[in-house]
């Protein structure tokens, strides 16, 4: 009955007008890019390209997937984030685990924990850390773009406090079985913990795909930067140091641009529907029956 009232009704479609409103604006600027990606060069540079295509073409994807930079640039984001991603979900859920429990069982578990939070709060700064990379021998080194973000600390308190919520009564049982925490582990914590894995994964996944800077201080060689930094050299900066004259000459296409800049950001749009369903609710609810 509470559903059938007019002021819910009124109410109801007032919000999807609202959120449909803000899912347009939100999606027009990649839909625009799309658009201008698909027309000639000469009616884009002219700014003649709104919501349909102009002089419909595909000549600057074709020249995009040309350019042996981008492409070369594409397969170290794709390794990197893939690779990150995977070393950071290993790493923040063992870290984890191991500080979710309470000082019984994990002695010292406080000044650990103290120790990550301080990093939350300061940092060596950019010169130490371009020296630690610069000393450890992995400049122009994939590795120099995944190790120093191995461990973020709020992905970390994030899967913590979804550990603290998991009910005791499984690990117990699970212990009365047999299993130690490694088992434990791995067949009780982490089938339940889907949503927060998935939640960390994304963030993860984002954070290594869109980052540049790190890329233009640690990498020294063209064939070693990451798809953002190398957008963000040719597209920002516009500096062609290091690359063909073909893109030299490209670079003023704004269709060449946008081509460029959408698929950059599609691998993410691809991802995303795929993990945001775990995002609604925890499976941990109803996990323990009375």
């Amino acid at each position: 009955m509470y559903h059938k009232t007019v002021p819910y009704r009124i109410f109801s479609v007032f919000n999807y007008v609202l959120l449909g409103v803000i899912s347009i604006l939100c999606l027009l600027p990649m839909y625009h890019l799309l658009m201008v990606s698909l027309s000639s060069s000469a009616p884009a540079n002219a700014g003649l390209v709104s919501l349909w295509p102009v002089d419909f073409s595909f000549d600057a994807y074709a020249r995009t997937f040309e350019n042996k930079n981008f492409l070369t640039s594409l397969n170290v984001s794709v390794q990197r984030t893939l690779l990150g991603t995977a070393l950071a979900l290993v790493v923040n859920a063992t870290a984890a685990y191991a500080l979710s429990k309470d000082n019984r069982m994990f002695r010292g578990r406080t000044i650990y924990m103290w120790y990550f939070v301080v990093t939350m709060l300061f940092s060596g700064g950019l010169i130490p850390s371009y020296i630690l990379i610069l000393k450890l021998g992995l400049m122009n080194n994939l590795m120099a773009l995944v190790l120093p973000g191995l461990v973020a600390v709020y992905n970390l308190i994030l899967m913590l406090n979804f550990f603290r919520n998991v009910p005791k009564e499984l690990e117990e049982a699970a212990f009365i079985d047999g299993a130690g925490h490694l088992r434990t582990f791995f067949s009780v914590y982490l089938p339940i913990s889907l949503p927060s894995i998935a939640t960390i994964a994304l963030f993860t996944m984002v954070g290594h795909w869109n980052a540049y800077f790190d890329g233009l201080i640690y990498m020294k060689t063209a064939e070693k930067l990451p798809l953002a930094s190398f957008m963000q050299t040719i597209i920002v900066a516009e500096d062609m140091t290091g690359f063909d004259v073909s893109v030299v000459v490209n670079k003023a296409q704004r269709t060449i641009k946008a081509a460029q800049i959408f698929i950059g950001a599609l691998p993410i749009l691809l991802v995303y529907p795929f993990l945001q369903r775990f995002f609604v609710k925890g499976v941990v609810i109803g996990a323990v029956k009375e």
